[in-house]
């Protein structure tokens, strides 16, 4: 590995950053009062979903369940209720799970320090990081993909960011950048100009607060940072459905706790032989998730016998809705657009 980092002046670079946040950080509802009930919802969130596109789920939910005593009253279906839209449902379970945590292990109280912070369920070190550092001062880098990119093109870097070690890594080099005080704003001065400025693709270089140590600018190299040789491999997964409908009735169940989609509803997976003859229509979906692509079949199923339809549901455990009824529950994203347009 190259280095370029033995005349920098780490402390300096991260002065620089917390002072451009003091003057340009992005106002946002959880930096307000800096709770760690709000920014801890913000950051999980915020974990597959853009800030602008995140900010109004975010302020439903936590106009929904307000404080971590309220999250934990409520009911499973009702925190995936609230996710709705935003995708990776398996955040909003491990959402509710913690809650129970906080209040039956930490009596009620959020945890003030990151090795406590860890142990919440869906809680990993960058989030850990993030909460106790803006919350409780502690000096810890919350180091994510913003992390990875900015720090590669400072000091033009070219440690492998899909290796084992990274993490750790980038860890230890941003600890030397990293002020004493105020730790939490040197982390989102990162943050934010990983988001703003110092993007993956076609990064405003002309208005880092850094330029002028960024090694990458300066030697016109930012395209080659940061560096990724073990690419994502992605699978293709086949599913098969049955919209059974009955005039405007349709059935539906929710999914267990494994696979993908756990705890959403679907529709039936399979029906008997002889309703072979009842599918008016099928169609094919495409959905992409994170290491699938998905491909979705989708046959409707038009039952004329109410007793026939009620007795299959009764025999399956499925629930019979309609699609008022139905918006009360939370679907994988190509379900719900499908029974939406039904």
């Amino acid at each position: 590995m190259k280095t370029n980092k033995q005349n920098a002046d780490f402390l300096h670079i991260g002065k620089k950053l917390t002072k451009w946040y003091d003057a340009n950080a992005r106002q946002l509802p959880w930096r307000e009062n800096q709770h760690p009930y709000n920014v801890w919802i913000s950051e999980i969130v915020l974990q597959q979903t853009q800030v602008k596109q995140g900010l109004g789920h975010f302020l439903r939910f936590l106009e929904r369940f307000p404080t971590v005593q309220d999250l934990h009253k409520a009911s499973e279906d009702d925190v995936l209720l609230y996710w709705k839209g935003l995708g990776y449902y398996s955040r909003a379970i491990n959402l509710h799970k913690a809650a129970h945590q906080i209040i039956e292990e930490f009596g009620g109280q959020f945890p003030n320090n990151y090795n406590d912070i860890l142990k919440l369920k869906g809680v990993g070190k960058y989030t850990a990081a993030a909460i106790a550092s803006i919350c409780f001062d502690e000096k810890v880098p919350a180091v994510d993909g913003n992390f990875y990119r900015v720090l590669s093109r400072i000091f033009a870097d070219d440690f492998d960011i899909s290796g084992s070690k990274a993490f750790q890594y980038f860890s230890d080099l941003a600890l030397r950048m990293m002020p004493e005080e105020k730790p939490g704003e040197f982390n989102q001065s990162i943050m934010d100009v990983g988001s703003e400025i110092c993007r993956p693709k076609n990064p405003l270089c002309m208005f880092c607060p850094v330029n002028e140590d960024c090694i990458a600018f300066q030697t016109g190299r930012i395209s080659e940072f940061p560096v990724k040789t073990k690419k994502t491999k992605v699978s293709d997964l086949n599913l098969r459905y049955f919209f059974v409908k009955h005039q405007n009735q349709f059935l539906i169940r929710q999914r267990g706790n494994d696979f993908i989609w756990k705890k959403l509803y679907e529709f039936p997976t399979s029906i008997p032989e002889n309703w072979e003859g009842y599918v008016i229509n099928s169609k094919i979906v495409s959905h992409k998730l994170t290491h699938k692509n998905v491909s979705i079949e989708i046959n409707t199923v038009d039952i004329k016998s109410q007793n026939d339809f009620k007795a299959f549901a009764k025999d399956n455990n499925f629930l019979i809705v309609n699609k008022a009824e139905a918006d009360e529950k939370s679907f994988p994203k190509p379900l719900q657009t499908f029974y939406e347009g039904f």
